[in-house]
């Protein structure tokens, strides 16, 4: 990697953050743009498998996140009509299986303590940097933000999520509604859900499925509701809903997940479609501009890997960068290791779906 060339990562979140600590590993000169005027808690829970750990290991922050999430010892997985259960998902055993733990944590709370250690390493954090254009030879690559300001960087990481400016320059095609929408809502603890808060996991039904688990010292239990609907044409990730829409998805299901809507904290409730896009065939141009986590490979989120495989991107690139003193080289050596695994997870997540949301739930896991 030449440390003389600035690198400019675009994209403050999980996978954008990751890239820039890997990177300030090996002595990079990081910049790191934000589009937003700061960055603040926005979003609900994220589980984070092992896999994830391990990358967020190598970059240093696994004990904070430890302290600030919830490790699960079980999940169960319940049958929608009567809430009994169909599998258990032993958890206890996870450090010991795969050297790394399994953790349940607020995703504001992961993004801030990434952000702290960002700014611990000397990564340069600008917020307020909404990228507009950006071009790319074999010199540099050029990025013009909406404030008018214009930056010339060695490497250009695109890890600006779903609607990825920097992915345009691969493919200007917006992602695709896949049928399945969200829901989801915080429900702070109280007796009356306790229960459910202590047995975290998933209840499956028909085209439906309802995921739960706590945070903040279980203090707080995070909810997503997926169901698949036609028809879906309203943009954005975090639009207000009502509870009555999910009393009308799901109604006829079993007493505990009318508990759970009923329960819900007034104004967490937020609905989002899950786009995802088509695989590139390639996710780097001109050994200038290189993508990773969403914008390279959008996923649906029935495995849990979305923000694991930004993670896993992030250090992979990070390393290949530190062992090829040709860029172009590296960023093919990173496509090498990552484009398979990416693409087999995207499949897999897409079938995932298809496993919990199938007619009849109690053949799950026969």
């Amino acid at each position: 990697m030449d440390s003389t060339s600035s690198i400019a990562v675009i994209g403050a979140g999980i996978a954008g953050l990751t890239a820039a600590l890997a990177l300030r590993k090996f002595g990079a000169d990081v910049d790191l743009y934000e589009a937003a005027p700061e960055i603040a808690e926005v979003g609900a829970g994220i589980t984070l498998a092992p896999n994830a750990m391990h990358g967020l290991a190598y970059v240093g922050v696994e004990d904070a996140i430890v302290r600030a999430g919830i490790e699960p010892s079980k999940q169960w997985v319940s049958h929608w009509q009567d809430g009994r259960i169909l599998n258990e998902v032993v958890r206890s055993g996870t450090r010991e299986e795969y050297g790394a733990p399994y953790v349940y944590i607020h995703r504001a709370d992961l993004q801030q303590i990434l952000l702290a250690a960002a700014h611990d390493t000397g990564v340069r954090v600008h917020v307020g940097k909404r990228l507009e254009a950006l071009s790319s030879d074999e010199s540099a690559a050029r990025l013009t933000f909406a404030d008018g300001s214009t930056v010339s960087a060695g490497l250009v990481i695109g890890a600006d999520g779903l609607k990825s400016v920097v992915r345009r320059l691969f493919r200007p095609v917006p992602a695709q509604f896949t049928g399945h929408i969200a829901f989801r809502a915080l429900a702070p603890a109280t007796a009356a859900i306790q229960r459910l808060i202590d047995n975290p996991g998933v209840f499956i039904g028909p085209k439906k499925m309802v995921v739960r688990y706590p945070l903040r010292e279980a203090r707080l239990l995070n909810l997503v509701f997926f169901a698949r609907e036609d028809g879906w044409t309203e943009d954005g990730w975090s639009i207000p809903a009502d509870p009555s829409e999910l009393h009308r998805l799901f109604g006829d299901w079993c007493a505990d997940v009318g508990l759970l809507i009923g329960a819900i904290q007034q104004g967490t409730l937020h609905k989002w479609a899950i786009n995802a896009h088509a695989p590139l065939d390639t996710w780097s141009r001109d050994g200038r501009v290189v993508l990773i986590g969403d914008a390279a490979h959008a996923m649906t989120p029935f495995l849990g890997q979305g923000a694991a495989m930004g993670i896993e991107d992030a250090v992979v690139l990070a390393r290949a960068l530190a062992d090829n003193s040709q860029q172009t080289a590296a960023l093919a050596s990173y496509e090498a290791a990552r484009m398979e695994r990416a693409h087999f997870v995207q499949r897999e997540s897409n079938l995932n779906a298809d496993r919990l949301q199938g007619e009849e739930a109690e053949l799950y896991g026969l």
